[in-house]
């Protein structure tokens, strides 16, 4: 990997340009390095949003050392289409009090609605003596200047549990009105033998106020922990929607606190028909690769599927690989998204244009995971034309 020079003491930080051949991910920078966080622990969880044409938001975690993955969310800002960035601004402190209470926070999902001067910023959090995330509540926080200041929003829940968020929040339409669908699980075996571990999908039509819509079923007899799951829009006005999880077995495993790798080692899918309400049983994807890893799925304006995932065994999370899918779901070829011999995990991906992709990512180095966050662009190929 070719030295990168960092500029420090600047108004923008200028990011680092990874010029070596890595992957079809091109115009690869480093926008933030745990060197330049001292209180950091890692740098992970990024999450990515356009304000308007060029104008980028990149939010992410710093974690605390000595928790699993909770500390305070910061958001940076580039108004040139990510080659620079600006200092961060910070939308969630876990240093804050909150009368005798402070929170950890987890999970950044960044969503701008359409047609709206805001942006929203929604996360997790629980008490920051807790050991990790996963009981977690939903929190949010609104930002009227394109990512530069954030105000804090006490949500209206009438979901009222533990839950795990990363998935982005899509938009369909009901009766002529935005609905929001946001996807979540349940992860309360960990710190519970009687707990539980189910998916399901939050639906909202103001983003203020969000309600339960539907669990994800798992077949008869098949044992499966179903998290993190990425929603694609198959038909927004019909309310069609296709998910795809991480999986693992559930069954802890050393370290493994919820479980290896399936096997096959596949992610898993389910489909709606009703905006989010019900959701058919899940099943294999035979053809996407999960490794206990967070992948990113997703629908492009030209109806192509996309999926960015983690190649390897478990919890390797080095190299990222892509697939494009038909419409039709048929699968393409792997192909490398980003691959220099350290550490990367947690895709996540927006299209600004017709196959024209941007995204942020977690990096670290050959030992080391979550160091620095990354940003680059993802063109897709271009359609073939049908044979006469």
């Amino acid at each position: 990997m070719k030295t990168c020079l960092i500029a420090a003491g600047l108004s923008m930080v200028l990011p680092c340009l990874c010029a070596a051949e890595t992957g079809d991910a091109h115009e690869v920078r480093v926008i933030r390095t745990a060197e330049q966080e001292p209180r950091a622990a890692l740098l992970g969880q990024p999450s990515l949003a356009q304000w308007k044409e060029k104008h980028l938001v990149a939010a992410y975690q710093l974690g605390i050392a000595g928790k699993t993955d909770m500390g305070s969310i910061d958001a940076v800002v580039s108004t040139d289409d990510g080659q620079s960035w600006s200092i961060p601004s910070t939308i969630f402190d876990s240093t804050e009090r909150h009368g005798a209470m402070q929170f950890g926070y987890c999970n950044a999902v960044l969503y701008k609605p359409p047609g709206q001067e805001v942006l929203w910023c929604f996360a997790m959090r629980c008490p920051l003596n807790y050991a990790d995330s996963e009981d977690s509540h939903l929190a949010a926080a609104y930002s009227g200047d394109g990512g530069r200041s954030w105000n804090p929003v006490e949500l209206a829940m009438h979901y009222t549990g533990p839950l795990v968020i990363l998935g982005e929040i899509r938009r369909i339409e009901e009766d002529g009105h935005p609905v929001y669908v946001m996807p979540a699980h349940r992860n309360t075996r960990r710190a519970d033998p009687h707990g539980t571990r189910e998916h399901f999908v939050l639906r909202s039509t103001s983003l203020l106020d969000w309600h339960l819509g539907g669990y994800v079923p798992r077949p008869k007899g098949k044992e499966a922990f179903l998290h993190e799951g990425q929603i694609a829009v198959m038909d927004a006005k019909q309310g069609r929607l296709k998910m795809v999880m991480r999986t693992s077995t559930g069954i802890p495993e050393g370290k493994l606190m919820d479980g290896g790798a399936l096997n096959p080692p596949r992610a898993w899918s389910s489909t709606s028909e009703d905006g989010g309400h019900t959701w058919s049983v899940a099943q294999e994807e035979p053809e996407l690769w999960n490794t206990v890893s967070e992948a990113w799925y997703g629908r492009s304006g030209d109806g192509r599927l996309l999926y960015v995932y983690n190649d390897g065994p478990t919890f390797s999370r080095m190299a990222l690989r892509y697939k494009v899918g038909s419409a039709d779901g048929t699968w393409g070829p792997e192909r490398t998204f980003f691959d220099e011999g350290i550490h990367n995990s947690y895709p996540t991906l927006i299209e600004v244009g017709p196959g024209e992709f941007r995204a942020v990512w977690d990096s670290g180095d050959a030992k080391r995971h979550r160091r620095a966050i990354r940003f680059g662009k993802l063109s897709l190929p271009d359609l073939k034309p049908a044979a006469p």
